[in-house]
C-alpha cells in the first residue's frame, strides 16, 4: 500500500519530466541527426561542428573564469553570513537573493549604461579630467556581466554547506595547536568542498549557454555557444545544426552535474587531514 501511494505521489512529476524534459531532448536529438533537406539520419551536423570548436572553447574559458572569480568573491561573503546572528543571516540571504528578484535583462542592461563609452563610469572619469576608459565590448565586460548575475548561486550552496559546519570541529583543531589558517585549510576547507563544486557548476552550466551578457556586453569577436545556437535558429535556417550544438552543449551539462554529484554529495561531512 505504501509503495501504491508513492507511485500515485511522484506520477505528477514523472509525467512532467516525460512532457517538459525527456520529449524536448527527443526532439533536439532527432533533428541534430537528421539531414535538414532529406530527414535522413545523419552524422553530418556533429561533424560539422568542427568549425564551432573555438566558440566552444572561448565558451567554456569565459564560463570557468567567472566560476572562478565567482568563488573567490563568495567564499568569504558565504563564510562571514554563515557566521553572524540567526536574524543577521536572514537579512544577508535575502540581500542576496534579492537581484535575483529583478529581470535578467534589466541587471545586464544596467551594466551597459556604467560601462559604455559614454556611460555613468566614463563621465564620472571625464569630470575628473581623467581619459575615458574602454570597458564595453569587451572579454572583461562578459566576465563582469557573468559574475554579477550568476554570484548568487555561488553564495547561496556556499552557505548552506558553511553553516552546516560543527562549530566543535574548529575549536578542537585550534585545541590541537592548529593555526588559523591550517583550521581554515584542514577542517573548513575541505568540509565546505560540496558547496565548492556546487556553487561552481551552478555558475559554470548558465554560463556556458548564456548569449544575452555577450550580445549587450561584449564585442563581435566574444561569441559564445549560445550566440551561434541563435543564430543558427532564427537566421542560418539551420535548425538541424543549432539541434547538433544544443545536443553538445546538453551533454557537457549533464558531465558537470555528475562531477558535482560523484565528488560532491558523497563526501559531505569528511575530513581531509
Amino acid at each position: 500500500m505504501k509503495k501504491r501511494n508513492s507511485v500515485l505521489l511522484s506520477t505528477p512529476y514523472i509525467l512532467w519530466m516525460i512532457a517538459f524534459t525527456l520529449i524536448p531532448l527527443g526532439v533536439v536529438a532527432y533533428y541534430s541527426l537528421t539531414d535538414p533537406s532529406t530527414g535522413a539520419f545523419t552524422w553530418g551536423n556533429l561533424v560539422n561542428l568542427r568549425m564551432y570548436l573555438p566558440v566552444m572553447w572561448q565558451s567554456i574559458l569565459y564560463s570557468l573564469a567567472a566560476a572562478f572569480i565567482c568563488l573567490l568573491l563568495g567564499y568569504p561573503v558565504a563564510y562571514y553570513i554563515a557566521h553572524t546572528g540567526a536574524l543577521t543571516q536572514k537579512i544577508l540571504y535575502m540581500l542576496v537573493m534579492l537581484p535575483m528578484c529583478m529581470s535578467f535583462l534589466l541587471r545586464t542592461l544596467a551594466w551597459v549604461g556604467l560601462l559604455q563609452d559614454t556611460g555613468i563610469i566614463n563621465n564620472i572619469l571625464a569630470a575628473l579630467g581623467l581619459s575615458r576608459l574602454q570597458m564595453i565590448r569587451t572579454p572583461g565586460a562578459v566576465v563582469l556581466g557573468m559574475v554579477y548575475n550568476y554570484l548568487p548561486y555561488m553564495i547561496l550552496p556556499l552557505y548552506s554547506t558553511i553553516v552546516k559546519i560543527d562549530d566543535r570541529l574548529i575549536e578542537a583543531a585550534e585545541d590541537l595547536g592548529c593555526t588559523p589558517v591550517q583550521t581554515f585549510a584542514r577542517v573548513i576547507l575541505p568540509l565546505s568542498k560540496p558547496g565548492i563544486l556546487s556553487g561552481i557548476t551552478m555558475v559554470f552550466v548558465p554560463a556556458v549557454s548564456t548569449f544575452y551578457i555577450s550580445q549587450k556586453l561584449g564585442g563581435t569577436d566574444t561569441v559564445l555557444i549560445g550566440d551561434v545556437i541563435e543564430r543558427l535558429f532564427k537566421q542560418g535556417n539551420n535548425p538541424n545544426l543549432g539541434a547538433a550544438l544544443s545536443l553538445v552543449l546538453m551533454l557537457l551539462v549533464f558531465v558537470c552535474t555528475g562531477i558535482m554529484n560523484r565528488f560532491g554529495a558523497d563526501k559531505e561531512g569528511g575530513v581531509i587531514a
